[in-house]
């Protein structure tokens, strides 16, 4: 095979797999309905892309099942408030390295594609990650406000699942979207601090999870319970100041860390793209993987370090 026809061949191939990225990440969802009981498509309107992206799904379905926990589990996507499936999410991301790992092959060689390849798992586990992070800080951000809406309604006379309906509505998310959840889990019999104890667990919110015993306390012994949220939402805002203040504290440890970690891979990146000669001795010689393995570690352990420095947990 020629070098124009290995460009022409791995051109298709990419269109080919951005056209079943697109497909995956943007046809119609019926989240509401369960799988089996959806009505099929009609087999005129289904084309190539649309059957082959939908076998690859249902098999990583059968491999994967409806396990919650894992990286890319139900209770990890749910988090990170990605609404896909865990098997379209993995079959994305598997699309995502080999693009990735073709365009480094075409690029540089089988070095280049290894580490490309290699950016789609890590990458979407960092995506997974930053959006968790910012979807459980915005949760905390919004519990206050959340508390004094539960307060309000409670003093008017309603009771707690019609305040936390009101509340789910008036929300914006990933607030309104958590009440929501409670509320459907509260209409089919579930109680309300158990679902809200469960909201707690999964987004690490610690302040959720006292509310959930607060309304558990109150529900055995009575009381009021509009002045016990009152109280709650009080410490919760004491809490937040704090950990605003801890966080700017650490953010210039975080940055540092960030730049110390990235900054090795881009420079060899960088140096392999002007002179890939200079970098083959790393990979010719058995001295050059001793290095790289032993950087590899060495980095390892201080990656580790610096996040148990600069992670403040309290």
């Amino acid at each position: 095979m020629t070098h124009d026809s290995a460009l022409l061949a791995g051109a298709v191939l990419i269109l080919l797999a951005v056209a079943i990225v697109l497909f995956v990440a943007f046809r119609p969802r019926y989240t509401d309905i369960h799988v089996d009981r959806r009505r099929p498509r009609a087999e005129s309107n289904s084309s190539m892309i649309s059957k082959l992206s939908g076998v690859t799904v249902a098999a990583v379905e059968r491999s994967v099942g409806h396990k919650s926990s894992g990286p890319f589990g139900r209770d990890a996507l749910g988090g990170a408030g990605v609404k896909l499936r865990p098997s379209e999410f993995i079959v994305l991301m598997f699309v995502a390295s080999f693009i990735l790992g073709l365009a480094g092959y075409v690029l540089q060689g089988w070095l280049l594609a290894v580490l490309f390849a290699a950016m789609g798992p890590v990458g979407a586990k960092v995506l997974v990650s930053v959006r968790t992070g910012r979807r459980r800080a915005a949760f905390e951000g919004q519990l206050s406000d959340m508390l004094m809406s539960l307060s309000g309604s409670l003093r008017a006379g309603h009771s707690i699942a019609h305040s936390m309906r009101t509340a789910s509505v008036e929300m914006p998310a990933p607030m309104g979207e958590e009440l929501a959840r409670i509320v459907n889990e509260e209409r089919v019999g579930r109680p309300v601090s158990a679902s809200m104890a469960e909201v707690g667990q999964r987004l690490h919110c610690e302040d959720f999870q006292w509310l959930s015993q607060a309304i558990e306390i109150n529900r055995e012994v009575g009381g009021d319970l509009a002045g016990v949220l009152d109280h709650v939402a009080e410490t919760v805002r004491e809490r937040a100041q704090i950990k605003g203040q801890v966080r700017a504290l650490a953010a210039e440890g975080k940055f540092s860390a960030y730049i110390l970690i990235a900054l090795p891979f881009f420079v060899a990146i960088f140096i392999n793209l002007v002179n890939p000669g200079y970098m083959s001795v790393l990979t010719t010689t058995a001295l050059g993987w001793v290095l790289i393995t032993a950087s590899v570690v060495m980095m390892s352990i201080g990656s580790f370090w610096i996040s148990r420095m600069v992670k403040i947990e309290f």
